[in-house]
């Protein structure tokens, strides 16, 4: 496994105007899609299959193999939607990735839906990401005036439509079948399964829902085959992906490695841990994936050897917090995010946000007792498996992985008064006991 950057989503980013269609032709965009038109939708799919693509959204489900669940006897039109509701706290490379490159999310999806059998695909873009969705937007017209879509694509016989959707703002919609709800014009609320979207997605037809790194790594993998594409990551965990740095390193960005890569190495790539300070703790996921720690650094990122640390690859959203950072006020904020975004449609993920948030706040002021870490882990344990969605179990993850790694700085807030990193009131809790 090599352990160095593999620039191919991100390879024409620093272009000049890198997200205009003249731009991607020029360094070869769209040649993958006159490739795939020349291809059976069958061989297409067993090339995704081959080269062992595991979706880029969190889950790691096989590319591949979603895309075989599409009944084609089934008589009802077949969809394509990308999940471009990029809203966790900390995940930030789809976005990136539609801004400085769309055709390249563009071409994957004409790829994509050609396998598949759709002839109209939704790219569902977050709401409040305006400049995102007219980007997007900008870069469908000119494929279609290039002809790359529309009807007869390349004299192929093929017609696609595609259509930008930005979502109204909410967090729930980045599950598969909020989403959904939220494509057909209802509120964004998970729907029961099964029925799963493969046979009854969208207006009850067979659907696909990727990822948008997932689509846009398509054309790299029709246009350099399946070999070149295992060639690169681990045995389980193939190819490469964008792992995106963010917090307290000296060049936060967008780092394209091998999945497999290690923290280490790309923290060496962004130029360190700020000055003057160590590592603390992470998120290899995101807000939702359990927290490692500096003891965890040398763990291959992939989703076997992750998962074996205790925590989710997930979106590979790597939240790097030093020692000046307290963990009980990173794990409430994220709390409170997710009670925020809660859709309300299940019990323990609508009552049980609310009430995590509630202990955490007490022991985040020093007003709690130590009996309070007790009941946040039951309140997680009834959350847990129990949610409607993953939104609750998510939840829990940075809580019950916090007290497991810095359970004495939660008991620390009790006996400061407050939060040991607030000079105010660390300060005050001195003068107090002074008296």
């Amino acid at each position: 496994m090599a352990d160095t950057l593999t620039p191919v989503l991100t390879a024409d980013w620093a272009d000049e105007q890198s997200w205009k269609l003249a731009t991607y032709e020029r360094n070869g965009g769209y040649r993958a899609l006159r490739t795939a038109l020349r291809m059976a939708p069958d061989d297409i799919i067993t090339a995704v299959k081959d080269s062992g693509l595991r979706g880029r959204g969190g889950a790691g489900f096989p590319t591949g193999m979603k895309w075989g669940f599409i009944p084609q006897d089934n008589p009802n039109p077949k969809y394509l939607v990308v999940n471009a509701d990029e809203s966790e706290p900390g995940t930030c490379k789809d976005i990136p990735l539609m801004m400085a490159s769309p055709h390249t999310l563009v071409e994957g999806v004409v790829i994509s839906s050609f396998a598949i059998r759709a002839n109209r695909a939704f790219i569902y873009i977050r709401g409040e990401v305006v400049h995102v969705v007219r980007r997007v937007q900008a870069a469908v017209a000119e494929a279609y005036a290039a002809g790359h879509l529309g009807r007869n694509i390349h004299g192929s016989g093929y017609d696609l439509d595609v259509v930008v959707h930005a979502g109204a703002g909410a967090y729930i919609c980045g599950e598969e079948t909020a989403l959904l709800e939220g494509l057909e014009g209802r509120r964004g609320q998970p729907r029961l399964r099964p029925p799963f979207p493969a046979v009854a997605g969208l207006y009850a037809s067979p659907t696909v829902i990727n990822n948008v790194e997932s689509i846009a790594s398509v054309p790299s993998i029709v246009g350099n085959g399946a070999e070149w594409f295992a060639s690169m990551g681990t045995e389980k965990s193939k190819g490469f992906g964008i792992f995106s740095l963010s917090g307290h390193v000296a060049n936060p960005g967008q780092y394209e490695a091998p999945l497999g890569v290690t923290l280490r190495t790309l923290i060496d790539l962004a130029g360190g841990v700020r000055h003057g300070h160590e590592l603390k703790f992470w998120t290899p996921g995101g807000s939702s994936t359990p927290i490692l720690t500096a003891e965890h650094l040398d763990v291959p990122l992939d989703f076997e050897a992750v998962a074996g640390a205790g925590s989710m690859l997930g979106t590979r959203a790597l939240q790097i917090f030093d020692e000046t950072t307290c963990v009980v006020r990173s794990v409430l904020r994220w709390t409170e995010f997710y009670k925020h975004e809660s859709c309300g449609k299940c019990t323990p993920c609508r009552e049980g946000t609310y009430w995590l948030v509630q202990v955490l706040t007490k022991l985040e002021n020093g007003t709690g007792q130590e009996k309070d870490l007790g009941v946040l882990l039951d309140q997680c344990d009834n959350i847990l498996g129990r949610a409607f969605c993953a939104l609750g179990d998510g939840a829990t993850s940075p809580i019950t992985s916090s007290i497991e790694y810095f359970r004495d700085e939660y008991l620390q807030h009790l006996t400061n008064g407050g939060c040991p990193f607030d000079p105010v009131a660390s300060t005050l809790f001195a003068a107090e006991g002074a008296r």
